[in-house]
């Protein structure tokens, strides 16, 4: 009876956190929900981590309405992901965002499990794309002896082949041909101090990706 109560308790935390949210911002603000009503243009595509330690809008300081969302384990840009791509479509084509910011964060509980051995069920099959990465930079990756440290490059370098990812799609090569002002961003955040580092993984231009990958909108 007590963890039914308990239970219980927990969930109504959340409605009524909910209705001091929207109290709070009405006082400071009575046109607030109004204004998101009418619609969103955010700036911003985010593409991070489902994990729950790393909120895209408190992170960076923004407010509701300024970054719009996507988030699976480990922050992962697969061509065949159709829940992924149609935002990407819908963020670039519709809200035209000018940056799209791929986040990884230290101490991913994705990357370590990708670096096991261990089978964890039907997130194997998500977690082969980060194993994939891995292989690709296995020698600088095995060199480092410190496990936490090994898992911490190994996040970075995840970052880098998902900003890649994106750079080789058909929707961000066609808004580079469009001269759409588009950047692509590959980013670190430190659960430790809060703090996001930047990785030198910028993407502008079409002659960054490998000429397999670069589409000819001619041919179409």
């Amino acid at each position: 009876m007590t963890d039914t109560k308990n239970h219980a308790q927990s969930y109504l935390r959340l409605i009524e956190g909910n209705r001091h949210f929207s109290l709070s911002r009405q006082i400071g603000d009575p046109e607030y929900f109004k204004r998101l009503s009418l619609g969103q243009t955010p700036e911003y595509l985010w593409i991070g981590c489902s994990d729950s330690r790393v909120p895209a809008n408190e992170v960076t300081g923004t407010h509701s309405g300024e970054i719009f969302v996507h988030r699976n384990i480990a922050n992962v840009v697969v061509h065949t992901d159709l829940n992924l791509m149609s935002v990407l479509e819908y963020a670039v084509n519709v809200l035209g965002v000018k940056h799209i910011i791929v986040c990884g964060h230290f101490g991913c509980g994705g990357i370590r499990a990708a670096m096991s051995k261990k089978s964890f069920g039907l997130v194997d099959k998500w977690l082969r794309n980060i194993k994939d990465v891995y292989h690709l930079h296995q020698a600088e990756l095995d060199a480092i002896e410190d496990l936490d440290k090994r898992a911490d490059r190994l996040t970075e370098l995840n970052v880098m082949e998902q900003v890649r990812n994106l750079a080789k799609t058909k929707i961000i090569q066609r808004a580079w041909h469009t001269k759409k002002d588009l950047h692509i961003h590959g980013w670190v955040y430190g659960l430790n101090n809060g703090l996001i580092t930047e990785l030198n993984t910028i993407h502008d231009e079409k002659e960054d990706i490998d000429n397999i990958y670069q589409y000819d909108f001619d041919l179409d």
